[in-house]
């Protein structure tokens, strides 16, 4: 079994979403076959998407990721079905437990029982949005007598982010394929065969097209340091081996020195982690992981509006 090869980018852009028409139109003409949305503090996952189906329904439009702790069963159901309807057969659900700062900081909620919560999420939807009454004491929550209001025209495939062995494994048992992101190009030839053969494997990629080694190190090492202390993060990448050459890193966040500890990222890390240089350069890198086991890039641009359309003609397929 094969997977169809497919290009997406990370949407919305910056700035107004209204104002971001033409080019979602564009994107058609280009090659871009995918838009995936992330939920982090700005845009929701699914507003955006449900705008953009009505401007380019050739698209096929994808959450990278909505956190499965911040919505209840009811909600979570009722918002995947309307997007259902809003583009028929042009949904995919990435979901994935998100972060201890997003569920607990900033929604004040349990990070508890990340691994269970996932899977009794993609159980509890997969019966839902099929149309059956849902009355279940999963091992996370329990749900009472729900049925969905709305018919679903087609079951959207869902797709786990997924970081280690556990949750990559449940992507591809239970999902239908997994959503990484903060890895090199080669970490996807360690990564993707726990997801298994056949199953999509969606990668958010950092990318900054600019011709300046400087000014892109230091961009990425203030990005990578804002991620890579985050305890799901700096577990992944102690797993797949960078804990030596990452542990000043952790040492000087948790000391509260952020600088040094942005500071103390090595060079070549920042050079596998977050793809910059001129765009013909970034493309031939995002073509490496497409390469390694990506089946669904979905490159999230570091650039200024002026520069998107210029960017993103460039690193067209």
């Amino acid at each position: 079994m094969t997977t169809e090869q497919r290009y997406g980018i990370t949407f919305p852009f910056d700035g107004p979403l209204l104002e971001q028409r033409e080019l979602v139109r564009e994107l058609v003409d280009l090659g871009y076959t995918d838009l995936w949305s992330a939920e982090s503090g700005g845009f929701d996952a699914f507003i955006p998407l449900a705008v953009a189906a009505q401007w380019a329904p050739e698209l096929r439009l994808g959450t990278a990721i909505v956190p499965v702790y911040t919505r209840g069963g009811h909600t979570l159901a009722s918002t995947v079905a309307t997007m259902c309807q809003a583009a028929p057969g042009k949904f995919a659900l990435g979901l994935g437990t998100s972060s201890n700062v997003i569920v607990e900081r900033w929604n004040g909620m349990a990070f508890d029982k990340p691994y269970q919560r996932t899977r009794d999420t993609i159980r509890f939807l997969r019966a839902a949005l099929s149309g059956q009454k849902v009355d279940e004491e999963y091992e996370t929550f329990t749900i009472k007598g729900f049925r969905l209001g709305i018919k679903v025209p087609e079951q959207p495939p869902i797709l786990v982010a997924a970081l280690r062995e556990g949750m990559l494994r449940l992507a591809g048992r239970e999902g239908d394929g997994a959503i990484i992101n903060w890895l090199s190009a080669d970490d996807v030839k360690t990564v993707a065969p726990h997801v298994g053969a056949g199953k999509e494997i969606v990668a958010r990629i950092f990318v900054f097209p600019i011709d300046d080694a400087g000014m892109a190190r230091a961009v990425g090492k203030r990005a990578i340091a804002s991620y890579l202390t985050v305890p799901v993060y700096a577990a992944f990448h102690e797993w797949l081996g960078r804990g030596d050459e990452l542990k000043d890193l952790w040492r000087l966040w948790k000391e509260g020195d952020r600088k040094a500890a942005a500071d103390s990222i090595p060079d070549h890390l920042v050079d596998e982690l977050f793809v910059w240089g001129k765009p013909e350069a970034c493309k031939e890198h995002i073509q490496r992981y497409i390469d390694n086991g990506v089946t669904t890039p979905a490159p999230a641009l570091f650039t200024s509006p002026d520069q998107l359309q210029t960017v993103i003609r460039a690193l067209a397929r």
